[in-house]
């Protein structure tokens, strides 16, 4: 199929995209990788007058590290975080949810700004920067806003950025040395999307006790979800097959995700809490080895 046919602007500079944004507003549609919004384009689903196309703009395609924080311009490729050897050793939490986007071809085109900013709960970079606590920034000719992601995440599909903002880089804070993780998900078909998954991260004390949980769940609801409740009731407990079991079930209770042919909710509901509990325990062993 075939596109309906819009107007296309090349922008070289981030200024330049920012001000076509401004002009055009609702009318127009951010093409970075395409990876989301080329199908969407082709199936009809998407008609916007303009296309601003931002893969011109190099000064949003950028990894480095500063003062304990990783910081990502939007216009990374996922390959590019996938191939980075200072990514792998200090967050491997992105090495490892990274290599579950798609093929090799995807990764290659798809950028990190572009994941985040589509917000399909079903994403798995999404709710590994919500599982690492990560700040969202984006730009528009009136300023510079910044999000957590609670914040950004409105809904399936849905951000808080305006029609005239960007997406500009993410700010992730580098966990601390020895922190376990792990990202674990289930998908039908090798690229597929998954039905359901966990991101999560442990600190262990000396006592190889729980000191510090992060988990996010993917799949689980209309945005990528924290389970801040359970991971305090983990705080202060060892983190054993037991305890698995337990957090991965508070962190479903109350969850009603969406059914469809490849699963009902009440088997997805399932699903989620099999990977978290298989999350926990294989951050925790990945802690202790680090240890």
């Amino acid at each position: 199929m075939k596109p309906p046919p819009f107007e296309y602007d090349d922008p070289g500079s981030l200024d330049e995209a920012l001000a076509l944004l401004a002009e055009h507003g609702d009318a127009a549609k951010v093409l970075a990788g395409g990876q989301s919004l080329v199908p969407l384009l082709n199936f009809r689903l998407a008609r916007p007058d303009r296309i601003v196309d931002i893969n011109g703009v190099a000064e949003l395609d950028y990894l480095r590290f500063e003062n304990g924080t990783l910081r990502i311009g939007a216009m990374t490729r996922h390959s590019a975080l996938e191939r980075s050897a200072n990514v792998a050793e200090r967050v491997p939490l992105l090495t490892e949810a990274v290599r579950l986007v798609g093929h090799v071809q995807i990764r290659n085109r798809g950028t990190v700004g572009g994941s985040v900013a589509h917000a399909d709960p079903a994403a798995e970079l999404p709710v590994a920067f919500a599982a690492l606590g990560a700040r969202f920034h984006a730009r528009s000719q009136s300023g510079e806003r910044s999000f957590t992601a609670e914040e950004l995440f409105r809904t399936h599909l849905t951000t808080a950025l305006r029609a005239d903002e960007l997406l500009t880089e993410i700010e992730v804070p580098v966990p601390r040395a020895g922190t376990g993780f792990a990202f674990v998900e289930f998908a039908r078909r090798h690229g597929d999307f998954a039905l359901g998954g966990a991101a999560v991260l442990v600190e262990l004390g000396g006592d190889d006790r729980c000191e510090r949980a992060a988990i996010g769940l993917l799949a689980a609801a209309p945005t990528p979800l924290r389970r801040p409740e359970a991971e305090a009731w983990l705080a202060g407990r060892e983190l054993d097959e037991e305890t698995a079991r337990e957090a991965a079930q508070q962190c479903v209770a109350d969850l009603a995700p969406t059914g469809d042919i490849h699963g009902s909710s009440e088997y997805r509901r399932g699903l989620v809490e099999v990977m978290v509990r298989r999350a926990l325990l294989k951050a925790v062993e990945r802690a202790k080895e680090a240890a």
